[in-house]
């Protein structure tokens, strides 16, 4: 996959997370750095872990790194968790 590929895929994998998970707004470059690392955190997870396979193509990629953003926003939000 070339590096224009997986930025986009990042970005939307990334703003998917985002919506889903409800936190707060990363930016662009936030929703691309998570999905990239979602897609790294839902592949190991879903493909090591659980042995499932969301499919091959875009729209496999996309719910893996989805996924695996939602799990990397929830560790971040854990660990910079604001105080009241």
């Amino acid at each position: 996959m070339g590096i224009i590929a997986t930025l986009i895929i990042g970005a939307i994998a990334g703003w998917l997370g985002g919506i889903i998970y409800k936190g707060s707004g990363l930016g662009l470059i936030g929703n691309i750095i998570v999905g990239i690392l979602g897609s790294g955190v839902g592949s190991w997870l879903l493909g090591s872990v659980l042995k499932i396979s969301l499919g091959d193509g875009w729209i496999g990629s996309i719910l893996t790194g989805a996924i695996g953003a939602i799990v990397v926003l929830f560790l971040i939000n854990l660990i910079f968790k604001k105080k009241k």
